[in-house]
């Protein structure tokens, strides 16, 4: 045993939402009898990428006396509910088992290479984009021009890594079918830590999709961060408004 951080979430508070579940790469945290609950301690690293997933607050970290973490415990446990991936850890800890909530930042396609033909590059340098997946404390968010798109837009705007994405770092979102009130919480967070340079809102022309900008704005007012914000409409057609 030892003294080290760890999670410790609040059942009162818990809803059993589920939304902390795959933002633990080690597969620590499960849904039991309707609310989140630590598996194993040997499993949590403590390092809290759960924390910005809570829309209740319910999880923190808590400096106890617990199991060391163990990297093997984890490959074994995420072997258990079918999430390792093999080509993911070669070469590196047993610390990442779902890759979708994976922070990576890497270099787009369109940087490392000037061949065009047969595909277009892609502007994409950051994983993940999901606004659900990504933390208040990723670092491709520190001091960014960041982009946060309503989830049809790139499937309309034939030209959205060129004209939108480009040197910028994307957040996308449904504001029509995702928790408006938990994302307003995480951007604000986001904004309050991130120090980003600028925000540019991208949503299509029909009326549910402004609900996007309504909440940006309402977690730029939660935040007091006052960040320079462009709304750039694309219609259903897929031309820039």
């Amino acid at each position: 045993m030892a003294l080290r951080e760890m999670v410790k979430i609040d059942e009162e508070k818990c809803n059993g939402c589920g939304l902390c579940v795959p933002s633990c790469a080690e597969g620590a945290i499960q849904i039991i009898d309707g609310k989140a609950r630590l598996v194993a301690d040997n499993l949590c690293d403590g390092l809290g990428a759960c924390l910005g997933e809570c829309p209740q607050g319910a999880i923190k970290i808590e400096k106890r006396a617990a199991e060391e973490f163990d990297e093997h415990a984890v490959e074994e446990r995420l072997q258990q509910i079918g999430r390792y991936q093999p080509a993911l850890h070669q070469g590196q800890p047993a610390t990442g088992g779902c890759p979708s909530a994976q922070v990576k930042s890497f270099t787009p396609a369109g940087e490392a290479s000037t061949e065009t033909a047969g595909q277009r590059p892609s502007e994409l340098r950051q994983w993940p984009v999901q606004l659900h997946l990504v933390p208040p404390t990723a670092p491709f968010l520190r001091k960014a021009d960041v982009l946060i798109a309503a989830d049809c837009v790139p499937f309309a705007y034939a030209d959205f890594h060129k004209d939108l994405l480009k040197d910028k770092a994307l957040l996308i979102a449904c504001p029509k079918l995702d928790d408006g009130q938990a994302y307003i919480e995480k951007l604000s967070k986001m904004f309050g830590e991130a120090g980003m340079k600028s925000l540019t809102v991208a949503i299509m022309e029909v009326p549910c999709c402004s609900g996007l900008v309504a909440i940006v704005r309402q977690a730029l007012a939660q935040s007091g961060v006052d960040i320079p914000l462009k709304i750039v409409t694309i219609g259903i057609a897929g031309q820039q408004k």
